[in-house]
C-alpha cells in the first residue's frame, strides 16, 4: 500500500464524537489555545508594521536569515500529518509507521541539491517565476498559476477539514464554526502581515512542536532509564503490542510465541505489504516534496543563495532530529495508551499522541494529564493553521503575482497595486478554502494529501529540473509536461483504490458483523464459564480452551463485543478487567463504524467515477505520472523550437551557479 499511508495520517479522520478533554478542564484548553493565538496575533501586528512593499509581502523583504527560514521550513513542512499521523501509525503498525519519517526526510535532500540555490538565483517570488525566466513569460506562469492553485487546493482541504475536526474533537465547539476559525487565523496572518507574519508563525509552530515532542519524549524515555535497546525490549515484552500484532496478521499468529509477535511490531511488513506501492510512494514522498510551491516560495525570503543552503541544513536538521523523536511517540503511545484505546478515537491512529500526553500527565481524570493533553492539541492547531497560511499564500501569489500582475499587467504594476492584489486574491483564496472546508464535513477528503505530492513531483518537479539542468527544454515542453503529469496523477487516482467503491465497502464491513471464515473463533463448553478464546488470543487461554469440549463458530463483531461485555463480569484482575474494557470499546468503535457503513452506501454500486472496483491497481501514480511528466516534457522540447530558451540558457546556466545578478532575473 502507498497513498493509504498519506490517507491515513492526514488529520482528517478524527472522531468527530470523541471527546479526549475531561468535560471538567476544558478550560485548560481554551486558556493554552488562547496563549498560543494572543502570541501569533502579536507577531501578525509586528510584521504588518512592515510590510510596505510587495517584496515585503512575498518574500518578507528577502530580510529572513538562513537559520530562520530554515525553522520556518520545518513549521510550514512538519504539518499536522507529521506530528499526530506518523506517531499514530508507528502506534498502530510499527516499523512500517516510521518509513514515512524516513521518506520526508530524505525528500530535503533533492530540495538541497537540486532546487534550492539554483531557485533562488533565478526566481522573484513563485513558481512562476522559475519557469518564466528563459521558457514564454505568460505561458510559463499561467501554467504555474493552475498548477500552484491545483496542487494548494488539495493539500489545503484536508488540511481545513482536519483543522476543523481537531478543534471539534478537542474543545466542543461545531465543526462549521471550527473551520471558519481556523480560517479566519489565516486570513489574519496572510492579509495583515504576508511572507513576514506567515514565516514567524511557522517559526513559533515549529519551536512548539519541538519542545512539545521532546517532553513527551523525555517522559515517555525515562521510564526505561533513557536506555534505547531497553525501550525496544519493552515494546517487545508489551502485552498490549503482542495482541495487536496479532490482529494483524491474522491465522499466522497461531504458530508465533509472544516474544515472537512484539518483535514483529518492530519488522516491516505490517502495513505496507505491496513493494511496487512503496516505490511509487517514496516516489511522491521525495520528489513531491522539492515540487511544493510553498516549500519553494520559502528560498525566495533569503538574502542570498548561501542563505537558501543554510536554510535547507538547518530544515534537514530540524525536521530529522523531529522525525526520530516520532518512534519514541508511536511506540510510546502503543505500550501506555495502546492501540485499542488509540483506535477507538480515531481508526487512523491520530488521536496517539494527544493520549500519550494526557496519560503522561496522569491520566484523564487528572488536572495534569489535561493540561499536558490541551498543550499538544493547541500545538497541533497551530500546525495546522500555519501549514494552511503558507498553502494560502501560495496560492494568494500565483493567482495575483502570476496571473494578475505578469499576464494581464505585463510586469507594469506599482507596489501598491501589487500588495492590493496579493490582499484581494487571499481573500478570494481563504474564502474559497473555508466553504470547501464546510462542503467537505463528513467526506473522506484523506487522499487529497497524497494527490498534492503526486501531481507536485510529476506536474511541478520535472519542470522546474528540466528548466534549470536540460538545454533543450523549452516553453512548449514544460507546458505539455506539466498537463501530462499533473492529468495522468489525478486521473490515475480517480481509478486507484484511493476513491471509495460501495460495493467492496458493504461486503466489508458485513464481513466484520457477520464473521469471515478467515477468524474462526473457539466456544468453550458452558462448564469453563462460557467464555470466547479467540483465534487471536494468549496461548494460555487456547490451553484452558483445549482442555474443554468445544465447538467451531464464525463470530462476527456484534457476537464478539456480546461475548466480550459479558467475559468483563466474570474477571476478577483488575488488569485484566482493564485490558478487556479496551477490547470492548474498540469492538464497539468496529461495530459502529460498519453499522454505519452499511447504512450509507445502501443501494449504491459504483465509485463517482462509475466503476465498481478500481481500475488502477496502485494507491500511489507515482511510478507512472512521474516519468509521463518528464518524458513528455523531454519529448514536447525535441520536437517544438523556442528561441528565446534556447539564448537564455547561457544566461540561466551562470546564474544559478553563481548567482551574479540574480536579484535582475525578473525583469526577463
Amino acid at each position: 500500500m502507498s497513498l493509504l499511508g498519506l490517507m491515513l495520517i492526514s488529520p482528517v479522520t478524527l472522531a468527530a464524537d470523541a471527546g479526549a478533554v475531561a468535560p471538567q478542564y476544558k478550560w485548560l484548553t481554551f486558556i493554552v489555545f488562547g496563549a498560543i493565538i494572543a502570541l501569533t496575533m502579536f507577531v501578525t501586528y509586528r510584521a504588518a508594521k512592515e510590510t510596505h512593499s510587495a517584496t515585503d509581502f512575498y518574500a518578507a523583504g528577502r530580510s529572513v536569515s538562513g537559520m530562520q527560514n530554515g525553522w520556518a521550513i520545518a513549521g510550514d513542512y512538519l504539518s499536522a500529518a507529521s506530528f499526530l499521523g506518523i506517531a499514530g501509525l508507528i502506534s498502530l503498525y510499527g516499523y512500517d509507521g516510521f518509513m514515512y519519517s524516513v521518506g520526508w526526510l530524505v525528500a530535503y535532500i533533492a530540495v538541497l541539491l537540486i532546487i534550492a540555490e539554483p531557485c533562488r538565483n533565478i526566481g522573484k517570488y513563485t513558481l512562476g517565476d522559475i519557469l518564466a525566466f528563459r521558457n514564454n513569460p505568460k505561458a510559463a506562469k499561467i501554467i504555474a498559476a493552475i498548477s500552484t492553485v491545483t496542487v494548494s487546493t488539495f493539500y489545503l482541504t484536508a488540511q481545513m477539514v482536519g483543522g476543523g475536526v481537531l478543534v471539534k474533537t478537542l474543545i466542543g465547539i461545531d465543526y462549521e464554526i471550527s473551520v471558519i476559525v481556523v480560517g479566519a487565523l489565516m486570513l489574519t496572518y496572510v492579509v495583515f502581515g504576508g511572507m513576514k507574519a506567515t514565516t514567524w508563525v511557522q517559526i513559533i509552530k515549529a519551536i512548539l512542536l519541538v519542545t512539545a515532542s521532546i517532553l513527551l519524549v523525555i517522559f515517555t524515555w525515562g521510564q526505561y532509564g533513557f536506555s534505547f535497546p531497553g525501550f525496544l525490549q519493552a515494546a517487545v515484552d508489551n502485552q498490549d503490542i503482542q495482541n495487536q500484532v496479532a490482529k494483524l496478521v491474522g491465522d499466522a499468529a497461531t504458530n508465533m510465541t509472544p516474544a515472537e509477535l512484539g518483535q514483529r511490531f518492530l519488522e516491516p511488513g505490517l502495513y505496507l505489504k505491496n513493494p511496487i506501492d512503496q516505490i511509487s510512494l517514496g516516489l511522491a514522498l521525495v520528489l513531491g516534496t522539492a515540487g511544493m510551491p510553498h516549500i519553494l516560495m520559502r528560498f525566495f525570503t533569503v538574502p542570498t543563495a548561501q542563505d537558501a543552503r543554510k536554510s535547507v541544513i538547518w530544515a534537514m536538521a530540524i525536521i530529522g532530529g523531529f522525525y526520530v523523536l516520532t518512534l519514541f511517540l508511536g511506540l510510546g503511545a502503543a505500550m501506555n495508551v495502546t492501540a485499542a484505546k488509540i483506535a477507538s478515537f480515531d481508526p487512523g491512529g491520530n488521536m496517539a499522541a494527544p493520549l500519550l500526553a494526557q496519560y503522561i500527565g496522569g491520566g484523564a481524570d487528572s488536572m495534569l494529564g489535561n493540561l499536558f493533553l490541551a498543550f499538544v492539541a493547541a500545538v497541533a492547531f497551530a500546525t495546522i493553521v500555519a501549514v494552511v497560511a503558507g498553502l494560502v499564500l501560495a496560492s494568494a501569489s500565483a493567482m495575483s503575482h502570476d496571473l494578475y500582475v505578469g499576464v494581464f499587467r505585463g510586469e507594469q504594476a506599482s507596489s501598491k497595486e501589487q500588495i492590493t492584489a496579493a490582499r484581494v486574491a487571499t481573500v478570494i483564496v481563504g474564502a474559497l478554502a473555508i466553504y470547501v472546508g464546510i462542503a467537505a464535513k463528513g467526506q473522506n477528503v484523506a487522499h487529497l494529501v497524497a494527490l498534492a505530492f503526486a501531481v507536485a513531483a510529476s506536474s511541478n518537479l520535472p519542470a522546474v529540473f528540466l528548466t534549470l539542468y536540460w538545454k533543450k527544454t523549452n516553453t512548449w515542453g514544460v507546458v505539455a509536461g506539466m498537463i501530462a503529469g499533473a492529468g495522468s496523477a489525478i486521473l490515475l487516482v480517480l481509478l486507484s483504490p484511493n476513491m471509495t467503491y460501495p460495493l467492496a465497502k458493504v461486503t466489508e464491513a458485513k464481513k466484520i458483523l457477520d464473521g469471515e471464515p478467515a477468524k474462526e473463533a473457539i466456544v468453550a463448553a458452558p462448564a469453563q464459564g462460557g467464555f470466547i478464546c479467540e483465534l487471536f488470543a494468549s496461548a494460555d487461554c487456547k490451553k484452558a480452551v483445549k482442555a474443554a469440549p468445544a465447538t467451531p463458530a464464525k463470530l462476527g463483531a456484534r457476537e464478539q463485543l456480546t461475548a466480550a461485555e459479558n467475559a468483563l463480569t466474570a474477571l476478577a484482575d483488575e488488569t485484566a478487567k482493564a485490558a478487556k474494557a479496551r477490547e470492548i470499546t474498540s469492538l464497539k468503535a468496529t461495530v459502529s463504524k460498519a453499522e454505519a457503513d452499511l447504512k450509507k452506501f445502501a443501494g449504491q454500486t459504483t465509485s463517482m467515477m462509475g466503476l465498481e472496483k478500481p481500475w488502477f491497481q496502485l494507491r500511489n501514480p507515482g511510478l507512472i505520472s512521474v516519468p509521463l511528466g518528464f518524458l513528455v516534457t523531454m519529448l514536447f522540447s525535441l520536437i517544438t523550437r523556442d528561441r528565446r530558451a534556447e539564448e537564455l540558457w547561457d544566461e540561466l546556466y551562470v546564474r544559478q551557479n553563481t548567482g551574479i545578478n540574480a536579484e535582475a532575473a525578473y525583469f526577463h
